[in-house]
């Protein structure tokens, strides 16, 4: 025990010292990096991203996935327990104006992930059989050379495996577990064994079969997350306009639950840039793995597929799980954060409030299960990725094994714990992906120079046929 509590507390103080300096200078400074650089594609390309997935939704010959389909796996990791309770653990320890933060980050992140699909196409590899493969180890690759360039994609491979395919599963099988605990009252180690049985049956299948999975699961459970949110909020809509001026106030000027003068600020802030990370993950160099296996007609058309996934998972589903939450508990209600909240049962006390305790905790538990669950199907692909670069093809059954086993022993252990471990992996990812992303710089402005996204062919008309 004593051994765990020490590992434990080295691990929070390497997260502090990452999330307070590193993660947030890296993940703001390349955001506007990007956005400059671009010149705001945010807005010109999130045009161009909602075009694409409307009007392009074919399938793809073996070894590529179609454009909406990569988005739907994009957004099957991005949209997971950090939606809704990374969202109430941000805001439990960083005040509501954390989220104003995340709202911050993800809008600079829209320019970050914007570069990572387009690097991610330019890169990306085929093997002889017509498999893609592409992600941030190629584009690591590409810039770096030499003993430095496998250094660093070695590193972002072995924290990606570990965070993604191992960590991450188990931060989201164990808030599926605890969730289902409270709504049920099924054990943890039983929702764990089914969880784990139908991750394998689906990952097993391979990229095509999780994209496949993910472009059904996704629409429905973001949909039906919205509307429970929307019930929510139009009973408590006169309070609504207070809801967001606290999230602006307490931006600057933090609630005394968090403490007061420019360090309480700092913690709000940084507790929005973890937590926004962990959420919509621009920056940390996954979703560019999805990007990488859509068939599209130009990368600037992928990296502004990509910045729509940002753009739902932040400002549409955490944004619901954030008012709804500050509405209900914040607004209308006393804070007694050291009593009765905590990071998995603030969302299920906010629905509760309006649909009865009982069903409140069934409605957040079903959605928290489709959440984490796709969450847990897009990061082993991820994960898989990284572990085939590492150790080769062959090696793949050992790593389906163990992330597996990751995703059922995850179910039981200590909250605290995996959510430590998490955030420690996902910020190493971070550093040698911005690196690259940086460097490349140059690739990204010319993709985004050149013709937005390639209109379909004209149909020819009936002189030009009879001609």
């Amino acid at each position: 025990m004593l051994c765990a509590f020490d590992l434990k507390a080295i691990v929070d103080t390497i997260n502090s010292v990452l999330s307070d300096y590193v993660l947030l200078i890296l993940l703001v400074g390349t955001g506007i990096y990007f956005t400059i650089r671009t010149r705001f594609v945010q807005f010109r390309g999130l045009k161009d991203g909602f075009k694409s997935i409307f009007s392009r939704r074919e399938q793809c010959q073996k070894g590529g996935i179609s454009s909406f389909q990569a988005l739907a796996t994009a957004i099957a990791a991005q949209v997971g327990t950090g939606n809704i309770v990374g969202a109430c653990g941000a805001i439990l320890i960083g005040g509501p104006g954390a989220i104003f933060w995340m709202w911050v980050i993800a809008f600079f992140g829209m320019a970050t992930i914007y570069a990572e699909a387009v690097l991610a196409q330019e890169t990306r590899e085929k093997d002889p059989d017509g498999s893609v493969r592409g992600g941030p180890v190629y584009y690591i690759k590409r810039v770096f050379k030499g003993k430095l360039g496998k250094f660093l994609a070695g590193f972002f491979a072995v924290a990606a495996v570990i965070a993604l395919g191992i960590v991450g599963g188990m931060v989201q099988s164990n808030s599926i577990s605890a969730n289902f605990n409270t709504a049920f009252g099924v054990p943890e180690w039983v929702t764990g064994l089914v969880v784990g049985a139908l991750v394998a049956v689906i990952v097993l299948g391979g990229a095509t079969r999780i994209a496949k999975v993910a472009e059904k699961i996704v629409p429905i459970m973001a949909i039906l997350y919205l509307l429970g949110g929307i019930v929510v909020l139009a009973v408590n809509v006169t309070t609504l306009p207070e809801t967001f001026a606290m999230i602006f106030r307490e931006a600057f000027t933090p609630h005394a639950v968090v403490g007061a003068g420019f360090g309480a600020v700092i913690k709000s802030a940084t507790q929005g840039a973890k937590r926004g990370l962990f959420s919509n993950e621009a920056g940390m160099g996954s979703t560019p793995h999805a990007h990488a296996l859509a068939e599209v007609k130009s990368p600037h058309e992928q990296g502004s597929v990509a910045m729509v996934g940002v753009f739902i998972d932040t400002f549409v589903v955490l944004t619901i799980t954030a008012l709804v939450v500050i509405n209900v508990l914040y607004v209308n209600g006393e804070v007694r954060p050291d009593a009765t909240f905590n990071s998995a049962n603030m969302a299920q006390m906010a629905f509760g409030s309006v649909f009865g305790t009982e069903i409140g905790n069934i409605f957040v538990a079903i959605c928290l299960l489709f959440f984490a669950f796709t969450t847990i199907l897009g990061w082993n692909l991820f994960g898989k990725i990284n572990f085939e670069h590492l150790f080769g093809k062959k090696s793949l059954v050992i790593y389906s094994i163990i992330s597996i086993i990751g995703v059922v022993v995850g179910s039981f252990l200590g909250n605290d714990t995996v959510w430590a471990f998490s955030d420690l992996f996902n910020q190493l990812m971070v550093i040698p992906n911005v690196m690259a992303l940086i460097a490349l710089s140059s690739l990204v402005v010319n993709a985004c120079k050149k013709k937005p996204v390639d209109k379909e062919p004209t149909p020819p008309t009936s002189q030009e046929i009879e001609k």
